[in-house]
């Protein structure tokens, strides 16, 4: 018997879709940016995935940080084969620094707050502690 190879059975959801691609083509597994219109290239390479699923599952990879980063730093775009695409224009080199920034930002904000969150819990359980200790003396 013969494995399916991964598009041989119908993805039913984005991130199994997006396993697919990644199993399937090198430019979504080394990040590599992708050219403009790819959705076109898929489709027609892949006639059994729906437009829909394909958007989100494009949406998913295309907003993950590794890929984004890849943004940042290339200069050219890879269509399917990996063969070069199209430049990456400044404004979308620009975007993705931004997109880094305040998904960096966002971390950093929630890694404060659960540390004052945890400061604050021991501040209470010491308060609590001594409370205890002060009237069990009696």
């Amino acid at each position: 018997m013969n494995a399916p190879t991964p598009m041989e059975v119908a993805p039913t959801s984005p991130r199994q879709l997006l396993k697919s691609l990644h199993q399937k083509y090198q430019v979504f597994r080394d990040y590599l940016p992708l050219a403009i219109g790819i959705d076109k290239q898929i489709l027609a390479e892949n006639s059994d995935i729906s437009k829909k699923l394909l958007r989100v599952a494009l949406s998913i990879h295309t907003n993950s940080t590794p890929y984004l980063k890849a943004v940042e730093r290339a200069t050219a775009r890879a269509e399917l084969g990996g063969n070069p695409a199209g430049e990456i224009t400044d404004a979308h080199r620009t975007r993705a620094k931004e997109m880094l920034a305040e998904r960096y930002k966002k971390i950093a904000e929630e890694r404060k707050a659960k540390r004052e969150a945890e400061i604050a819990e021991r501040r209470r359980a010491e308060k609590l502690q001594q409370l205890a200790d002060k009237f069990s003396k009696k």
